[in-house]
């Protein structure tokens, strides 16, 4: 029996290597689209093909779908970061939204030349909804970006809604923040653990962050992998809130952290640096899974404080410190 294929973009990232690893172990066929500068990036997983195109070469990106003929393809490329899309907005505009039209267009074309399903899981973000008005958030909040991040997500996001509504079988996760050992320490979240990691093994070093009151709705990276998964299988299109359900804010996740190695008296590694303030961050973002919860029988497995103290583990433990 021919094994099942799965088209993966964004593999050399944290989501694309859960997800990889995941679906060699169940046996299908993986193919990783990733840009040549991030081959070096991939984690060993053992047999996968790997594709190195850039997501905005949009005829290069048919072929490849037309290609590899997947069963399931899984969106998860584009610029991952909310202050890089400030730096480049244009860029991220053609990476996170126009390169998904073409994604979604070839992936029609494969449906119709091979007369059967093709699933795709479009890995969009609770940035879509901006500065909410309504808390915690569903699948009905309104989309109203702030953030040339959010605005790249959010044109996703409808295009999906306009594929799936000409017989795509594809669904998006609205994702919330989800983090791991495996987030790069660019990322805010492993920026902290590491510097804690770092403090608690030298008994010196400066934090320095932005916005110290910012809630976000913190997730375990493993689990809205199985989100996505769960959904993009489910049989029926829809769009899926993945979060937690529960806000804590930078501040919470800096004394979690320093708590964990013994540390109570953290301000005064603290700096709080203007100049690490986004120029639009949402003040609070919580989504509700209810939906995802209901429908495809999901539920998170790792709380705040587990997360938080799994990745100082971690960062201990490349110190020799644990």
């Amino acid at each position: 029996m021919t094994a099942p294929r799965a088209l993966v973009t964004g593999a050399a990232g944290q989501d694309g290597s859960y997800l990889t690893e995941r679906l060699l172990a169940e046996g299908y066929a993986v193919h990783a689209i990733v840009r040549a500068t991030d081959r070096g990036a991939m984690r060993e997983t053992g047999q996968m093909s790997i594709h190195d195109v850039d997501l905005t070469d949009h005829a290069r990106v048919c072929d490849v779908v037309l290609d590899v003929a997947p069963h399931e393809v899984y969106n998860l490329g584009g610029i991952s970061s909310v202050a890089q899309s400030w730096s480049d907005p244009v860029g991220t505009a053609e990476v996170s939204g126009v390169a998904v039209v073409s994604l979604l267009q070839a992936c029609l074309d494969l449906q119709n030349r091979e007369g059967r399903p093709v699933r795709l899981l479009q890995a969009s973000s609770a940035e879509i909804f901006g500065e909410p008005t309504d808390e915690p958030q569903t699948e009905a909040t309104p989309v109203r970006p702030v953030s040339p991040y959010g605005a790249a997500k959010a044109f996703a996001h409808h295009a999906v809604h306009v594929f799936r509504g000409h017989g795509l079988e594809a669904s998006t996760a609205i994702l919330y923040n989800h983090e791991s050992p495996r987030r790069p320490t660019t990322f805010v979240t492993r920026k902290i653990t590491s510097t804690v990691a770092s403090i608690a093994a030298t008994g010196t070093g400066e934090l320095r962050l932005g916005n110290l009151d910012a809630r976000r709705d913190w997730g375990w990276a493993p689990d809205y992998v199985d989100a996505m998964v769960l959904a993009a299988r489910h049989g029926r299109p829809d769009d899926y809130v993945i979060a937690t359900g529960q806000a804590h804010s930078v501040r919470d996740f800096v004394s979690t952290a320093f708590a964990h190695v013994g540390i109570d008296d953290w301000q005064q590694h603290v700096v709080v640096d203007p100049e690490l303030f986004r120029p639009a961050d949402p003040t609070v973002l919580v989504g509700d899974p209810s939906h995802a919860r209901s429908t495809l029988g999901w539920a998170p497995t790792h709380d705040f404080g587990s997360l938080v103290r799994a990745m100082v583990d971690h960062d201990l433990a490349l110190l020799g410190a644990s």
